[in-house]
């Protein structure tokens, strides 16, 4: 058994591990995947040449995923767990300005650009989200569910919507945030697999109803489908499975279902998840940075292997975040 400590941590080493595993393969088919890498990736590389958001970066460099994660865990211990949002407005287009100072092609997402433009232009913060379905809220979201207590899911789902309603106040986007979140928050309060996944589906329930309507499957719907359809496969094979029925897009609603389906094929190991998630294509270190979250705070950071925990760049300080996020668990 791992101890609240552990758990806290790897689910930011896990997200961090899955993200840099992925950082190479992003963007890319699954058919291309297996081509320049195997079918499973075996771990960390560099960004390749052609590369077309990470060319030349080095192995085991993290990406938008773990920043903005960081980012967001700062941000609630800098206000006691209270996200204010035009803080966090500012504070993005910083991180976004600083990416661009460094040479950096991962920028913001569709979805947070757009809503941060109108919100700084003097937009209503309740309405600059209305369009926002994709990824970005659910890939930073690991830090609330370290931050927040699983026992009451209103609770937790309206502090994925402080969160995340500035740029992703979609029923859509809530429901796959709140599914994230959940499961790191339950992992991290020891619960197994299958309580994790359950409580996970039950909060995505819940935020589909929350933020605004855009047309779409629902998240829940398609979590269990994509558990169902590599229900019993073996790992490759799974990824073929997830890459044609699931699907690996920017989409909420493709892309935290194919995390949950990775994390059903890993049985919560954080290393497999993230080599799975890297490997299946598409926003596939977003895919990794979200199964590996969870898987890390099922098992523990130090279930995952030192030497990659070693080897990762741009990732410096989980374990002081860690830390204080789960003091703000106590005091809630």
């Amino acid at each position: 058994m791992t101890g609240v400590d552990d758990r806290a941590a790897g689910a930011l080493y896990g997200l961090a591990v899955g993200d840099a595993l992925g950082m190479p393969t992003q963007s890319f088919s699954r058919a291309t995947i297996v081509a320049r890498f195997g079918s499973l990736l075996d771990g960390f590389h560099g960004g390749p040449p052609d590369q077309p958001i990470a060319p030349g970066l080095a192995a085991g460099t993290v990406t938008d995923d773990t920043e903005q994660a960081l980012l967001l865990a700062r941000l609630l211990l800098d206000g006691d767990g209270v996200i204010d949002a035009q803080e966090w407005a500012r504070r993005l287009l910083r991180w976004e300005d600083d990416m661009r100072a460094r040479g950096s092609l991962d920028l913001l997402g569709p979805s947070t650009r757009r809503a941060l433009a109108e919100l700084l232009d003097g937009g209503d913060p309740a309405q600059t989200g209305r369009f926002g379905d994709t990824n970005g809220a659910a890939m930073r979201i690991a830090p609330v569910g370290i931050a927040t207590p699983p026992y009451d899911l209103d609770v937790l789902v309206d502090a994925v919507v402080a969160a995340s309603a500035v740029t992703h106040n979609t029923g859509i986007a809530l429901a796959g945030a709140s599914a994230v979140a959940t499961a790191v928050s339950a992992a991290v309060d020891g619960a197994a697999l299958p309580d994790v996944i359950e409580r996970a589906l039950a909060a995505a329930e819940l935020a589909q109803t929350r933020g605004h309507w855009t047309a779409g499957a629902h998240v829940v719907d398609r979590i269990v489908a994509a558990l169902d359809a590599v229900d019993g496969l073996a790992p490759t094979d799974a990824l073929d499975v997830i890459d044609a029925q699931v699907g690996t897009s920017l989409r909420a609603n493709e892309s935290v279902p194919a995390a949950f389906a990775v994390l059903r094929v890993a049985d919560g190991d954080a290393w497999l998840a993230g080599r799975l998630g890297a490997s299946v294509g598409g926003d596939c270190d977003t895919i990794a940075a979200m199964a590996g979250a969870v898987a890390g705070a099922l098992t523990g950071a130090s279930a995952l292997p030192p030497s990659a925990l070693t080897a990762l760049r741009g990732a410096e300080g989980i374990d002081d975040l860690a830390a204080g996020l789960l003091a703000l668990r106590a005091r809630r």
